[in-house]
């Protein structure tokens, strides 16, 4: 007897063909400009144009700053997905919108917002400067901060989505079994969380790396300093385009990669 095959998922539903016309157009919207930047980009002088002296230092700043702010989201955003999926706290609707701020924010409105709070002037600010002598803007501290505002909410949504897809029958059973709230934590939700961590981070690491708008406002663009990739970008627009372009290039490079590994992962965790 002839077993029935199971249909593959990508033959599992056919698609109108009416949806390809607008699907080319959004993909030719996306992939066009890249397109204009590879064919605009000055290829015999590339080494020379990503090897600059500032240009190194922009990519060690950003590499180095994006590390630390991608920790900090999984220390803080880990905690704080885990909450939101599983707390029963009352207004979690009201503190999840707050969380996700930053992600429709324009980000140039987050750096001042930073910089209210944490400025010489700021409410915080202020008094750590005039009780511990501590200036945090226009410092590579402020970069971090700046990085982790905006970044947080992806790897929160990542997390709080894997552990929302999961449900919370495992760690009911556990509970019905006699594990305590932290050894079910460790044993149970830890292993749940991590394919969403794992793209989280991800995900939060490139968006650290292109970080702008925050970082100008905040932290303002010093060479070595505060410079990241993305606002040394911006200064050689005026002044060297050939120079613009190619750190454009290296950074669509790295997004490329980026998104193709967190893609991976989240479909590992789904599988």
């Amino acid at each position: 007897m002839t077993r029935a095959r199971t249909p593959t998922r990508a033959s599992a539903v056919a698609l109108p063909r009416l949806l390809w016309v607008p699907a080319a157009f959004a993909f030719a919207l996306v992939a066009s400009p890249v397109v204009g930047l590879l064919l605009r980009a000055d290829w015999p002088r590339m080494p020379e144009l990503l090897t600059s002296g500032a240009a190194l230092d922009a990519l060690r700043l950003s590499v180095v700053t994006g590390a630390i702010s991608t920790l900090l989201c999984v220390v803080l955003g880990g905690p704080l997905a885990v909450v939101l999926a599983r707390g029963q706290l009352p207004g979690l609707r009201v503190l999840r919108s707050v969380v996700l701020l930053p992600l429709v924010l324009p980000p140039v409105v987050g750096g001042l917002a930073l910089l209210f709070l944490l400025g010489r002037t700021g409410l915080l600010g202020k008094r750590l400067d005039t009780w511990f002598g501590i200036t945090i803007p226009f410092t590579t501290t402020a970069v971090v901060l700046a990085q982790t505002f905006v970044a947080l909410p992806f790897l929160v949504v990542s997390v709080e989505g894997a552990l929302r897809t999961a449900g919370g029958r495992y760690e009911a059973v556990a509970a019905t079994l006699g594990a305590r709230p932290g050894y079910a934590f460790r044993h149970v939700t830890v292993p749940l969380v991590l394919p969403g961590l794992a793209s989280g981070s991800v995900l939060a690491f490139a968006r650290c790396l292109g970080e702008f708008g925050a970082t100008t406002a905040f932290a303002g663009s010093l060479q070595g300093t505060t410079r990241t990739l993305p606002l040394l970008v911006y200064l050689q627009r005026e002044t060297d385009v050939d120079g613009a372009v190619a750190l454009s290039l290296l950074l669509v490079a790295v997004a490329v990669v980026v998104i193709a590994v967190g893609r991976s992962r989240t479909a590992e965790g789904l599988s």
